[in-house]
Formats: C-alpha cells, sequence, structure tokens
C-alpha cells in the first residue's frame, strides 16, 4: 500500500523477512555517512527506535496470529459439536416409535421424522422443512385418508384443527381410514414453538371397543335379570315406539302371549286387542296414550288403572326416557283395591254402628256436661271457702296491735291459726278430690296393719276429741287388711274427724269386726243422726247437713273423699244412721296375711299426757333451716328438749359421739346431697333400739306411706299441724337414767 514498507497481505514470514532486510540497510547507512553535524548519528538513533517500534509490532503481531489461530480452532470445534448435536438430535427423533414434527415460533415447519404422517401416504412427501402450520392442517384436512365425522366437510375440519392450536396442550384422536386411530398430542415449546406427535392407538382402541362391546353386553344380561325379577311386568320402547326390552311377568300379567314378543315390535301392535277387554280408569282412554306416545315434546310421566273383569286391576305408569324412549310398568294392585272396597264396606258398618251409638253418646254427653257443672261449682265452693278463712286469718293478724293485752292477743293469734288449719284442711281435700277425679290415682294394695293406722290416728286426733268435750275410743286391732294405706288412712281419718267434727257431746267408737275372710272399720258417734232422705246427698262435694256451719267446721269434702276412695279401692261403704241418736259408717275389707311388727312403746317410765311434755327428749332432723327453727320453737314451747341438725352425720354425731339417746325422733324424708330421712331411722334403730320415729314430707306417694306402716313409722304430710306434731310426741316415753 502507499507509503508502506510492509505489505499487511504478507504472511508473517514474509513481513518479518522485509524487516529484517530494511534493518540491514539503515545500519549501513548510518556506518558509511561521514556528515561532521552529527546527521549520521542522527540517523542511527532513529534506526534503533525504528527497531525497537519494529519489535513490538512484531510480538503483537505473533500475539494476534495466537489469539486467530485459538478461535479458528475453537470455531471448527464448535462447528464439529454443532454437527454431532445435529446429527444425534435427527437420530434420536428418528428413533422415537411416535410421529414427531417441530415447528418454530414463526409456525414454520424446523424438522420432522419418518414416521410423521405415515398414516397419510398421499401427503406425507410434502411434509418438509420451510412449510407453515396453517399449510399442513390444510394438507391433513385434504388427505383422502382421514375419515372425517358425518357431516363435517374438510373445511369445518381444518378450522376446528386451528381454533385448537391456540391451546398451549392439545390431545385429540383422530379417525384413519381402515379402522386406524391416531391420536395428536400437541404441545408449546419455551420458546413459542410447537411440538407435534402422532401416535397409532388403534389396538388401544381395538380393546376399548371390544371392552365397551362386553360390558354392553353384560349390562344387557343383567338388565334382562333385573327385569326378570321384578314383581311389575316392564316394557322398554325406543324412540321410536319400537320393543326394546320387556320381562316375562309381563306377558303373564297381560294375558299376551309370548311369540308376540320380539325385538323392534310396534307398541299398538303388541298391545292390540288388550284395550278392547280393559276399562281404564277416569279421564284416560286409547287417544290419550296415543297422544303421548306420538308427542313431539318432552312427555310428563302418566299414570292410570285398568280394570279387567270383576277382581283384577293393574296399575300403569309410563314415564319418557333421555333418548326420548320410554318404560311402561304394569303392577297389579287388585289387592289393594279389595281392601279399600272392604275397608269402604267396614266403613259403611261402622257409620251403622255409630249412628247406633249416638243415642248412647247423647246420654255421656250430658253426664259430662252434669259432670262439667258440677266442676264449676265445685272450683267456685273451692275458692269461696279458702278465701273465706284466709280473710279471717288476715284480719285477725290485722287486728294485733303493739301493746295490747297478752290474753286478747293469744286469743287473736289462736283464732288466726284455726282460720289458717281451715285452709289447710281444705288445699288437702282439694288434692284427695282432684286426685280421685282425674282417674289417675295410684293405688298400691298391699297388706296394711290396721291396727297401727288407728293407733297413729287416736294419738292424733285425741286432742282435738277433747277439746270438745268428746270420748274417743279406738279398740286395738291386729288385723292385716289388702289396701292401699295412704287411701286407707285417708278413709280412716275422715270418718273420725267427720264423727268428732258433727258430734256436740257423748263419744265416738272406732273399732274392728271380724266378718269371716274380711272384717269391718265401723265408725259410730252420738251424733245427730241423718234422715234417710240425705243419706246420698252427703257424700257429694261441699254438702253438709248443718248449712249454718263455718268452713273451720268442715266443707263438706271429708265423706265425698270417702266414697271416692272406697270405690277406688273396692271396698264397700255403708251407713247405719238414727235421727237424735247417732250414725255408724262401715267400711268392708279384705284379710291379709299378718305380719310381725315390733312395738315401739318403752314400757320404763310413765307415759306423757298432752298437757305436760317436759323432758322428752326430740332428734329433729330438718335441712330447710325456716322449717327447723319454726317446729324447735313449736315443740319447746311444749317444754320439750328439741336437737335440731341439719343431715344425717350431724344426727349420728349426736348419738355416737355425744352419747345422746333421743325419747323420739322427726325426719324430713328428702335431705340435702340426696340423703333420705328413712336411711337414718333405720340407723338409729341400729344403734339404740326402738325409738317412736315419724317422716315429714311433702310426697304423697303410696310407696312412702307403705315403707312408713310397714316400719311402723308415722307420716306427717306438710304443712304439719301442730296438733299432730303434738299428739304423736304423747306417745313417747321420756327414757330413765
Amino acid at each position: 500500500m502507499p507509503g508502506s514498507l510492509i505489505n499487511p497481505t504478507d504472511t508473517p514470514d514474509r513481513q518479518i523477512e522485509k524487516l529484517v532486510k530494511i534493518n540491514a540497510a539503515l545500519m549501513r547507512r548510518v556506518e558509511q555517512a561521514t556528515d561532521a553535524s552529527g546527521a549520521a548519528y542522527a540517523q542511527f538513533e532513529r534506526a534503533a527506535l525504528l527497531e525497537e517500534e519494529v519489535r513490538n509490532r512484531t510480538r503483537d503481531l505473533e500475539r494476534a496470529l495466537d489469539l486467530l489461530n485459538d478461535s479458528n480452532a475453537r470455531l471448527a470445534e464448535a462447528n464439529r459439536a454443532t454437527e454431532e448435536a445435529r446429527s444425534n438430535l435427527a437420530n434420536a427423533i428418528e428413533t422415537v416409535q411416535e410421529g414427531f414434527a417441530l415447528f418454530d415460533p414463526d409456525e414454520r415447519l424446523v424438522m420432522c421424522n419418518s414416521r410423521f404422517g405415515l398414516h397419510m401416504p398421499d401427503i406425507r412427501d410434502r411434509f418438509r422443512p420451510g412449510i407453515t402450520f396453517r399449510q399442513y392442517v390444510d394438507l391433513v384436512s385434504g388427505s383422502r385418508y382421514l375419515s372425517l365425522p358425518e357431516n363435517k366437510t374438510p373445511r369445518d375440519w381444518a378450522a376446528q384443527r386451528i381454533r385448537r392450536h391456540k391451546d398451549d396442550h392439545v390431545i385429540f384422536n383422530v379417525r384413519m381410514v381402515g379402522s386406524r386411530w391416531v391420536q395428536v398430542s400437541e404441545h408449546r415449546t419455551p420458546d413459542g414453538g410447537t411440538v407435534i406427535l402422532q401416535t397409532d392407538v388403534s389396538d388401544i382402541m381395538r380393546l376399548e371397543r371390544q371392552e365397551r362391546d362386553r360390558m354392553l353386553d353384560d349390562q344387557a344380561r343383567l338388565i334382562r335379570a333385573t327385569l326378570e325379577h321384578l314383581d311389575q311386568g316392564v316394557c322398554i320402547f325406543d324412540n321410536q315406539g319400537r320393543l326394546a326390552g320387556w320381562n316375562q311377568r309381563v306377558g303373564e300379567m297381560l294375558s299376551i302371549p309370548a311369540r308376540r314378543f320380539s325385538m323392534g315390535v310396534r307398541f299398538f301392535s303388541l298391545f292390540e286387542g288388550f284395550a278392547r277387554n280393559s276399562s281404564y280408569s277416569s279421564g284416560i282412554t286409547e287417544d290419550t296414550i296415543r297422544a303421548w306416545i306420538n308427542a313431539t315434546d318432552s312427555r310428563p310421566p302418566i299414570g292410570f288403572e285398568i280394570r279387567q273383569g270383576e277382581n283384577k286391576t293393574l296399575s300403569v305408569h309410563a314415564q319418557e326416557m333421555p333418548d326420548r324412549g320410554f318404560v311402561i310398568s304394569f303392577s297389579d294392585v287388585s289387592a289393594e283395591r279389595a281392601a279399600v272396597r272392604a275397608i269402604r264396606q267396614a266403613n259403611e258398618l261402622l257409620e251403622a254402628r255409630v249412628a247406633e251409638r249416638t243415642l248412647e253418646l247423647a246420654d255421656a254427653l250430658s253426664e259430662a256436661e252434669r259432670a262439667n257443672a258440677s266442676k264449676s261449682r265445685f272450683v267456685a265452693a273451692a275458692s269461696h271457702d279458702l278465701l273465706q278463712p284466709l280473710s279471717a286469718a288476715k284480719l285477725y293478724m290485722a287486728s294485733i296491735e303493739p301493746g295490747q293485752d297478752p290474753s286478747q292477743t293469744h286469743q287473736i293469734a289462736d283464732k288466726a291459726r284455726r282460720s289458717l288449719d281451715s285452709v289447710e284442711t281444705i288445699l288437702e281435700a282439694l288434692l284427695d278430690i282432684s286426685t280421685l277425679d282425674s282417674g289417675k290415682a295410684e293405688v298400691h294394695r298391699a297388706p296394711v296393719p290396721l291396727g297401727v293406722i288407728l293407733a297413729q290416728l287416736a294419738e292424733e286426733l285425741a286432742p282435738t276429741a277433747r277439746a270438745k268435750g268428746l270420748d274417743l275410743r279406738v279398740i286395738p286391732s291386729s288385723a292385716m287388711v289388702l289396701s292401699d294405706a295412704t287411701y286407707l288412712r285417708r278413709i280412716a281419718q275422715n270418718l273420725i274427724v267427720n264423727a268428732i267434727r258433727y258430734t256436740r257431746k257423748g263419744k265416738i267408737v272406732v273399732g274392728v269386726r271380724r266378718r269371716g275372710k274380711s272384717v269391718r272399720l265401723e265408725v259410730w258417734d252420738t251424733g245427730p243422726g241423718i234422715a234417710a232422705e240425705q243419706r246420698d246427698i252427703i257424700f257429694r262435694e261441699f254438702q253438709r247437713l248443718d248449712a249454718a256451719a263455718s268452713a273451720a267446721e268442715g266443707m263438706g269434702l271429708g265423706l265425698a273423699i270417702v266414697d271416692r276412695a272406697c270405690a277406688l279401692l273396692g271396698h264397700p261403704l255403708d251407713l247405719v244412721s238414727t235421727v237424735g241418736r247417732g250414725s255408724g259408717f262401715l267400711v268392708e275389707l279384705l284379710l291379709a296375711p299378718t305380719p310381725d311388727f315390733t312395738s315401739f312403746r318403752r314400757t320404763s317410765g310413765p307415759a306423757l299426757t298432752p298437757s305436760g311434755l317436759d323432758g322428752l327428749i326430740v332428734l329433729l332432723v330438718e335441712n330447710d333451716a325456716e322449717l327447723r327453727n319454726a317446729l324447735t320453737i313449736a315443740m319447746e314451747a311444749w317444754d320439750v328438749c328439741v336437737l335440731p341438725v341439719a343431715s344425717i352425720a350431724e344426727a349420728l354425731a349426736l348419738i355416737d359421739d355425744e352419747g345422746i339417746q333421743p325419747d323420739a325422733v322427726i325426719a324430713d324424708l328428702q335431705l340435702d346431697r340426696g340423703e333420705m330421712g328413712t336411711v337414718l331411722l333405720n340407723m338409729i334403730r341400729t344403734r339404740v333400739g326402738p325409738v317412736p320415729s315419724c317422716i315429714i314430707t311433702a310426697s304423697r306417694s303410696p310407696a312412702v306411706i307403705d315403707i312408713c306402716v310397714q316400719q311402723g313409722w308415722a307420716v306427717f304430710h306438710k304443712p304439719i299441724a301442730a296438733e299432730t306434731l303434738r299428739g304423736f310426741l304423747s306417745g313417747a316415753t321420756p327414757r330413765t337414767s
């Protein structure tokens, strides 16, 4: 090139050779120069610098040559690896059992193996690198080896294929001619290209079809077996109204010969002549059934009955299937319809009987109305008689003033007490009447010691009789009768109380008279007597012969309770009376085996009178603090030494730890924490022997009464009357030291 001594196109060796020659020529020129001004030296110096520059350029050139040689070697190695990879990829793709094709992100075919398009020999040679995906689809859709579905053109198939190509992953089956199937799997590559795999699944599809056919055959046999085991007759028709399935039962029920049942027979051909011998239920005709079968829109289920002869009735139910075929079932309901007819006849007979009983029911209704009227009078009278003593007690208590004379205060308090006693008596009577009239009274018949009940009543009611100046005599008895202890005690108590209430002077005698296998409880008084025309009236509620008597002297419920209780227990009740001389009430009781009872009377020490209970030690076990305090105050007023406790543990501590032996025990039935007073009384009997004992309770359960009667314990129902409690204590005796 101009201005340069070195040609760049020369090889490095040639360039070095030229530089050596230039260097030698320069050195010669320097040595031959004789210029006195030192020009020769300057030339020498320039030559030296030029030589150094040549050396540097030579080294740079050598390094550049080394780098160039190294790059060329690497490039050759990369080309060799690329070719090897391309060869390996082609070999690998070729070994794949499926047809394989790769399209680049621009939708152009990059490469494919020899199996790609194998099932379409008419177009496989046209699958060359560079064709677009759209061209590939057009070629496939136009192949004569592609078996298109019915009513689908190549253009429709291509359009559908292009739409599916928009998905990242696509798998579908393509049917080819000759019953061949190809599964096409299309997947998107990370750089946006597309990989297509074509797999021959003809064998799999063939096996699936064989398995499907086998399952269909099994299902057909199963359906056939199921139909044959149905108690109903069943026919299945396709959407053209042709018979597709049936069971043997339908021919038997409809009396149609078996030869008429064959696949494909029409509905009306099968049932021809059947309708003429049958009658349909109301609203259904043969035209109705024909219209339902030939309907073009949705058919709702239809049901009706067919009557054949006098005794045969078939229930028919038809329903459409999803493929617009339909199922018809026939059920024999002859027995059910016969039962309906029998029930109808029975109803007619019952109606006749009802008509016959109408008069009896009318009488019963009249009786119920009379009873209802009686109940209304009962409630009205009870309300009046309850309010009257309550009002009196309220007025008495209001009349007590501070600083009043003690004797006058005592009289007013005594009147208020008697008024409240009347309320208590009324409530107890109302409870008894309500229980007996409800028909739900519990009766527990068992052997009952009649003498024990009478002795307890004598102790309770003797103070009341003495207060009226009457002589109450109760003759001891060892009779054991079969009765309910609770109601028997109530019967005897009401009879004695009634005798005391209506006897002005004289005496009352209570005794038991034996009469073969029974005994008769008799209560005689010296009262005014009862006239014959009034003997039915006295057993009605709120009926008193002495109309002027106050509620404190009785409400007329005692004998009504006696009458109902005797009727409930089956104890005959009789009345013997003479006007002006007195009356006798007689209750007959069946005898029962007599068990042994131990007397609880103490033989040592003098008996106490009701007016003097001084020195008597009473153990009171009551968990309610208010009632415990009230009972303690009442008994201490009678000079009784009371030991009040709230639990079994406290009671036993007094007996075991303190060594106290009570003369009488009063225990509540239900204590705290589930403790029972009956358990305590048994414990005390075990520790100190027989002790006069009583149970106080609000429960009127016959079971509680039975237990207490069998054990010889008295039973007092809450609220407790002071006279009852005092009468019980008067039967106890203090221990001697």
